[in-house]
């Protein structure tokens, strides 16, 4: 019985130290950090969409976008406040303005963050050199030094095709 409990007490050290260890690792605490400033962006977002977007795209309208609703019923009757008090009615209004703060965000992520990170790896993909000597014998190639090497083995040097004799031949 204490064999078992020191086993678990090692196995739950284990754990521990490997969840210590998933922790601390930089994927992890990235994702921490961007999960931090994303926060903080959205409410960023969320103010220009309900101070400055909503009032624009209210000039067509109320003000305020939670209040645009269109009905099903033919008649709808709205309280003072703009609340749907009578038939059903489809509040598009909300959905229109969380269309809107997503365009918003994406599109400052994309033009803030995405558009520079790949401007920057296009730079640094153009400053590395490219290794001339790396360059992959194709299978066509490969198939015809094996075919002339066992020519070669067979009936001696053979000539290569641009005249000159194998490596392994001179």
């Amino acid at each position: 019985m204490s064999t078992q409990g020191a086993g678990s007490a090692s196995e739950s050290q284990g754990v521990i130290a490997g969840f210590k260890q998933f922790l601390m690792r930089g994927n992890v605490m990235e994702l921490a950090v961007a999960v931090v400033v994303g926060a903080a962006f959205t409410s960023i977002v969320n103010a220009v969409v309900k101070g400055v977007i909503n009032p624009l795209v209210g000039l067509f309208g109320s003000r305020n976008l939670d209040k645009y609703h269109s009905c099903f019923s033919d008649v709808c009757t709205t309280s003072p406040e703009g609340e749907v008090t009578k038939g059903v009615a489809i509040l598009w209004g909300p959905v229109l303005s969380a269309t809107l703060t997503f365009v918003v965000t994406a599109a400052v992520v994309y033009f803030a963050m995405i558009l520079p990170m790949n401007k920057l790896r296009e730079r640094q993909a153009a400053k590395t050199p490219v290794d001339a000597s790396a360059a992959e014998v194709t299978e066509i190639e490969l198939l015809t030094q094996i075919r002339d090497e066992l020519v070669a083995q067979r009936n001696g040097p053979a000539p290569h095709r641009d005249g000159g004799t194998l490596p392994s031949q001179r």
